[in-house]
């Protein structure tokens, strides 16, 4: 790390009194092995590992890494570890700040020291996805000739928000959320830690386990709240953090709901089928008790899109383009204001009209699949694109339906095992009673006999 000199200042009067810095921050492992969560990266010859100067990988110098996963899941903590236990020269920037001249300046810096003193570089760039492709460029002849060891970060998908060169030459390892297992740990040893709370004040079970739902997974988020309420418990005299000083802190009510267990299942499994049922006021409120205690809003986005197929369907065509833009929304914007957008969707699909053909359709062509009953594609409609696909009779005698004035060509598309079975009974609810006549008409002039 290379502090200026009001960094240096910040970071003595740290040192001196460490109350002075936010709990989460004080609360950061020092050493991978104080890492809490992602055991899947932290294996003996992980990338990461070797990034701390653990291992001899002989010619085979450590490799840049792109580290991907949702806030609170450690990337800045495994960065800040690289920073302190190895013996290479680390510099961070934020690409919210950060521009191409520093990025260069950076990259000089790197060059010089290398030259100078044979001293690697390691870069930390927090939130690439908000570098544009020209600032993405800069960093490549870095990151190709091992001028500096890239560690960057994002919260967002790598194959959409960062370039293919620079993915190509990084690797990218994903941070999967933290479980409260993990989450709890965090907050005991942060409540026992001299580093901590120094057991200054104690977390009851009830207080606990709330405090694990607000954070969701979140690990900067738990410690904040775990902060706040700390000082809170210890202004009025109390040595235990109690539930109603939770929710005051955090001004959020303890909803009687487990993530984990029946709870969770419950009033999922309630949310849709109020959707199903139609009750619109229902499934608000079971949507408003999922939010209130913390659930993930991509889960409850998935549930929605999973609706909107399974009980809508082509009744109300755009039931599944409203839930799909809907969890497009929450990924993007969080809460608090994801409530809203989840509020949209589940009021829309609720009031939907309701048909569950395309689950019974879909249902039936796999039992028949799984029964053994398919046989080989008939050879009309085979690829015809290659060398030798006529001598087989590929595609040969294949009808374009294009070419006709109907746009319907009579021949089989199944195969022989298949040719007259029918999967899709539409209902003739909503927008579905058009599918049910289209798909009468079809068949008819399809040839097809009824099964």
């Amino acid at each position: 790390m290379e502090p200026d000199l009001f960094t240096a200042a910040a970071e003595e009067r740290q040192e001196k009194d460490p109350a002075a810095s936010p709990l989460a921050v004080r609360m950061r492992p020092r050493t991978l092995d104080e890492v809490v969560g992602q055991q899947h990266l932290l294996g003996p010859g992980s990338p990461l590992r070797r990034l701390v100067g653990e291992g001899n990988g002989g010619p085979a110098g450590p490799s840049s890494v792109i580290l991907w996963g949702p806030p609170g899941t450690g990337k800045t903590t495994l960065a800040y570890v690289v920073s302190k236990a190895t013996n290479k020269r680390f510099v961070e920037l934020s690409a919210i700040t950060a521009g191409v001249k520093e990025v260069r300046a950076v990259i000089d810096g790197a060059r010089r020291a290398t030259g100078a003193f044979g001293k690697e570089t390691v870069l930390f760039l927090d939130e690439i996805h908000r570098f544009s492709k020209a600032q993405q460029d800069s960093l490549l002849p870095a990151v190709e000739n091992r001028w500096v060891t890239l560690i960057a970060a994002t919260t967002e998908n790598p194959y959409f928000s960062v370039i293919s060169p620079l993915l190509s030459r990084s690797l990218l390892l994903t941070l999967e959320p933290l479980t409260d297992d993990d989450i709890r740990s965090l907050l005991r040893r942060a409540l026992s830690d001299e580093r901590g709370l120094k057991e200054t004040v104690a977390l009851p079970e009830d207080t606990e386990e709330h405090l694990l739902r607000i954070a969701g997974g979140d690990a900067r988020r738990a410690l904040t709240a775990l902060e706040a309420a700390a000082g809170s418990a210890l202004d009025q005299g109390e040595d235990a953090i109690s539930l109603r000083t939770l929710e005051q802190t955090v001004d959020r009510a303890a909803v009687k709901y487990d993530r984990d267990g029946d709870q969770h299942y419950d009033v999922a499994s309630a949310l849709i089928k109020s959707i199903r049922g139609s009750d619109v006021d229902a499934a608000l409120h079971y949507l408003a008790r999922m939010i209130e205690a913390g659930e993930d809003p991509r889960f409850i986005a998935r549930r929605l899109m999973i609706s909107a197929s399974e009980d809508i369907g082509l009744a109300d065509p755009n039931a599944l383009p409203i839930a799909v833009a809907a969890a497009q929304a929450v990924a993007m914007i969080g809460f608090p204001e994801a409530a809203l957008t989840l509020s949209h969707a589940t009021i829309a699909l609720a009031l939907a009209p309701k048909s569950n053909a395309a689950t019974t359709a879909i249902g039936a062509a796999l039992e028949d699949v799984r029964k053994g009953l398919a046989g080989p594609v008939p050879p009309h409609l085979r690829d015809g694109h290659y060398k030798g696909a006529a001598k087989l009779g590929h595609a040969q005698g294949y009808v374009y339906p294009h070419d006709l004035p109907e746009g319907i060509a009579e021949q089989q598309y199944a195969p022989d095992a298949l040719k007259d079975r029918e999967y899709y009974t539409p209902g003739r609810h909503g927008a579905e009673a058009r599918y049910a006549d289209a798909v009468e008409w079809t068949r008819k002039r399809l040839g097809r006999k009824r099964s």
